[in-house]
Formats: C-alpha cells, sequence, structure tokens
C-alpha cells in the first residue's frame, strides 16, 4: 500500500530485487524473465521496471545484455537504500517498509551518549514491516542539527536517505548488539505480541564521519517472522 513516505515505486523494485540477490535467492548470472512478464509480475509498467533495472546495472549488480536479456550480478557491498538494514524473511530477502508511529522533538536525554551535543533531539518510533507483514519495531534517537525540527511527514522509508537529503548527515558505519529484549508497551500491539513478552532485540549506534555518533536505536523483531542476518565474505 502506498503511504507518505514511501519510496518510489522503481526504487522499491530494485531494492527488493537486490537483497534477493544478496540473500541468494537470485543466484548470479541467473537470467531474468521478460521485462514485460516481470512488470505484470509485480503489477508496475515496463517503465518503472526499466527504471528499477537501470539502477541495478548503475549499482553493478545487473548485466543488460541487447537481444539476450538482463543477467544478475552478486555484488556484496552494493551502494543501496537498505545497505544497513539486517532484517530479512525466514527464506531470505523482502522488501522493507515502514510505518511512522510518532516523531518529537525532546529534550536530549541525560543518559543519551551521542557526539553532537545538541539540547534538543529527534526521537522516531516506527513499525518495519517485510513484504507488507509487520516484523519489528523501532526506536530512534538522533543528535545533529536540525534534526529535532523534522516531523514525521518528513520523513521517508528509509531514514538514512532522510538524514542525508534533509539534514546532511550520512551514516557511514553502524555497530549492532544482538540479544534479548522484551516487547516495549508504546505499540506492542501492531507485531500482535503482548508487551513485555521476551523478543529478540538489536541496539544500534550509528556514526558519521564529520560528526562522530549520532544515531542510537533499538529494535525488537519478532523471530518467527524475520532473521537478522549479517553477510561477510
Amino acid at each position: 500500500m502506498e503511504h507518505h513516505g514511501s519510496l518510489p515505486k522503481h526504487l522499491q523494485i530494485s531494492e527488493l530485487l537486490i537483497r534477493e540477490v544478496v540473500a541468494g535467492r537470485l543466484a548470479d548470472g541467473a537470467r531474468l524473465p521478460p521485462e514485460r512478464d516481470m512488470a505484470a509480475d509485480l503489477n508496475v509498467s515496463v517503465g518503472t521496471l526499466r527504471r528499477a533495472l537501470d539502477r541495478m546495472t548503475e549499482l553493478g549488480m545487473l548485466n543488460r545484455v541487447q537481444g539476450s536479456g538482463n543477467y544478475v550480478c552478486r555484488k556484496d557491498d552494493a551502494a543501496s537504500v537498505y545497505a544497513f538494514f539486517r532484517l530479512e524473511r525466514p527464506e531470505g530477502g523482502g522488501l522493507p517498509t515502514a510505518r511512522i508511529l510518532s516523531a518529537q522533538s525532546l529534550l536530549r536525554p541525560d543518559d543519551l551518549k551521542t557526539e553532537t551535543g545538541c539540547s534538543h533531539v529527534l526521537r522516531i518510533r516506527r513499525v518495519r514491516l517485510l513484504d507488507a507483514e509487520p516484523v519489528a519495531l523501532e526506536e530512534i534517537w538522533l543528535d545533529a542539527e536540525g534534526a529535532h525540527e523534522l516531523t514525521a511527514h518528513d520523513l521517508s522509508e528509509s531514514l538514512y536517505l532522510t538524514f542525508q537529503r534533509d539534514l546532511g548527515v550520512a551514516i557511514a558505519r553502524t555497530e549492532d548488539r544482538v540479544g534479548l529484549g522484551h516487547v516495549p508497551d508504546w505499540d506492542g500491539a501492531l507485531l500482535n505480541i503482548a508487551p513485555g513478552t521476551p523478543c529478540a532485540h538489536v541496539a544500534r549506534k550509528g556514526w558519521s564521519d564529520d560528526l562522530g555518533l549520532v544515531e542510537v536505536s533499538q529494535t525488537w523483531f519478532d523471530a518467527s517472522r524475520a532473521h537478522y542476518v549479517s553477510r561477510n565474505r
């Protein structure tokens, strides 16, 4: 379902295909179906599909051979929109989307260990979906100049894209610590799991090369519907 903040359709399709490649569900060298068939299967126009394939080609993940077809090129370090998003369907891949629950400007908490030191910070709460199924809840704190002025209306489904576009803040690296948490009480009903129920948990820190540590977040996810995946080659 389209909603405010949705990525353009061609970006959604390219991200879906990229995640399928990285997850191994589309093998290196595999020939994609004819473009008209793919467009029909994805319920988009051929023009939209071709924009998605053009982007994959630019990222080095597709070889388009005139008169022969489109062939997958595996590339694990592609600069995709969701390069830092680690949750996948249990079978691999899945298109990430998000629904913002709140975006609030708050006085900086004393225990927020970011480095910019702004007096006001932005706290975002949202639900994450894979292939339109809710799988996780997120709470993100962003400490950067002007961040507290952003509203839910300003945010796209890719927050890192929003941060770079609107604030000039590029998250260059992250650290994730995966463990056990408990479903928060602010909107656990979205996962159909009672608040306080033990669940998988990811504590993330995100750094900008220019500003240092600017992001601290937590993700609570249903391990029966999503797996945390980090691939190394």
